[in-house]
C-alpha cells in the first residue's frame, strides 16, 4: 500500500534511497503516465523506493486569481499514484511558507534529508524554489555535489504534438473527448460522492444523482451524454448529465454535476459515483420557466440515447 506524507520536516522516508519523481501532475496524463513509469523501472534496478512528489493546491491554482480548472480531483490523483506503483507520495502543501522555500533549501530538506534521493525525474520545463530560481541545471549541478542525479523525460508526442495538461483542458472545454481520452491514457471522468438535492430533476421526470463539486473549477461545462460506474464498477451505465450552475433554477453558485441514469432504479445516495463523458449536446441555457426546461431535457434524453446506442424513443422507459 503506498504512504502519504504531507509535510517537509520529518524523518527520511527512504533510508535505502529513491528515486523521485516532481510535479504537479493534474490530470496524469500519457506525459505523466511515462515520467513515473521511468520513475518505477529505474527504482527496481537500483533496489530503492520509488517516490512522487507532488503540490496542493496546484502552484498555478495558488498564484491565480481566477479559479483556475484541473482534470483530476487529489483522490484521484492519489489513486493514480498509487496504480502507477509509487511506494510513496509526498503531497507537499503548496503555501507560503514554501513558496518561501529556496530552490537550495528544497534540494536538502525535501529531496536529500527526507527522500534519501538517488535519482530525481522532472519535466524539462520544471522550475521550483523561491521565485523559481530552481531548475533543471540547478538539480544537475547540486545533484553532481551531494550525490543524486537528475534527469528529464522526452516529451511524449502525440499526432505531432507534446502531451500536456493544458492541451487537454482546451479539447475538454471544446467537448471534443474523443481527442482528449488517447491523451490522458483513458476516458474523461469525474468522481464523487452522491449527495441529497431539491429532487427538482425528479419533479421533471428526470431523477438525478448529485455531485458537488465544491471548490473544484473544472474545464467542462453544459449537458452531456454520460455513461457512469458505480462503486468500483466500470462506467457502464448510461445517461445524460449537467454540469453547471442551473442558471434556470438559479439556485447554485458552484458547480453541480446531476446525472439521470437511464432505466435505473434503486438508491444512489451516499455511493461514489464515476461519471464518463461521453459526448457534449450542447451549453447549459437558462429558459423562461421550467416547462421549456423540461422540453428541451425531453430532446437532451433522446440525442444522449443515441449516442450511447439506445433506442431515442424510449425516454424514462
Amino acid at each position: 500500500m503506498m504512504k502519504l506524507s504531507r509535510d517537509v520536516a520529518g524523518p527520511c522516508v527512504a533510508p535505502d534511497g529513491s528515486v523521485i519523481a516532481v510535479g504537479a501532475f493534474d490530470g496524469l496524463h500519457r506525459g505523466h503516465q511515462a515520467l513515473l513509469s521511468q520513475v518505477r523501472e529505474r527504482a527496481q534496478a537500483l533496489g530503492c523506493m520509488p517516490i512522487v512528489v507532488s503540490f496542493e493546491p496546484l502552484p498555478r491554482a495558488y498564484f491565480s486569481k481566477e479559479p483556475v480548472p484541473r482534470l483530476s480531483s487529489v483522490r484521484e490523483k492519489l489513486r493514480g499514484f498509487a496504480a502507477a506503483g509509487m511506494e510513496h507520495t509526498v503531497l507537499l502543501r503548496f503555501n507560503q511558507s514554501l513558496t518561501a522555500m529556496s530552490a537550495e533549501d528544497f534540494i536538502q530538506r525535501v529531496l536529500i534529508d527526507r527522500l534519501g534521493a538517488r535519482e530525481v525525474w522532472v519535466g524539462a520545463d520544471f522550475r521550483f524554489g523561491h521565485k523559481r530560481a530552481g531548475d533543471v541545471a540547478m538539480l544537475e549541478r547540486v545533484g553532481a555535489a551531494r550525490g543524486f542525479t537528475a534527469h528529464t523525460m522526452p516529451a511524449v508526442q502525440l499526432d505531432g504534438e507534446r502531451v500536456s495538461a493544458s492541451r487537454v483542458r482546451a479539447l475538454l472545454a471544446a467537448g471534443n473527448f474523443g481527442a482528449a481520452a488517447p491523451l490522458l491514457g483513458r476516458p474523461f471522468v469525474i468522481e464523487g460522492k452522491v449527495e441529497y438535492g431539491n429532487q427538482l430533476g425528479r419533479t421533471l421526470g428526470f431523477p438525478t444523482a448529485n455531485i458537488h463539486l465544491r471548490d473544484r473549477t473544472t474545464p467542462v461545462h453544459g449537458i452531456f451524454a454520460v455513461r457512469v460506474g458505480l462503486g468500483e464498477g466500470e462506467c457502464s451505465w448510461p445517461g445524460v448529465a449537467s454540469l453547471g450552475t442551473r442558471p434556470t433554477v438559479n439556485e447554485v453558485a458552484e458547480p453541480l454535476l446531476e446525472v439521470h441514469l437511464f432505466d435505473f432504479e434503486g438508491d444512489l445516495y451516499g455511493q461514489r459515483m464515476a461519471v464518463e463523458f461521453v459526448a457534449k449536446l450542447r451549453d447549459e441555457m437558462k429558459f423562461d420557466g421550467l416547462d421549456p426546461l423540461k422540453v428541451q431535457m425531453d430532446h437532451d434524453a433522446r440525442s444522449a440515447r443515441e449516442i450511447l446506442g439506445m433506442n431515442p424513443a424510449l425516454i424514462n422507459a
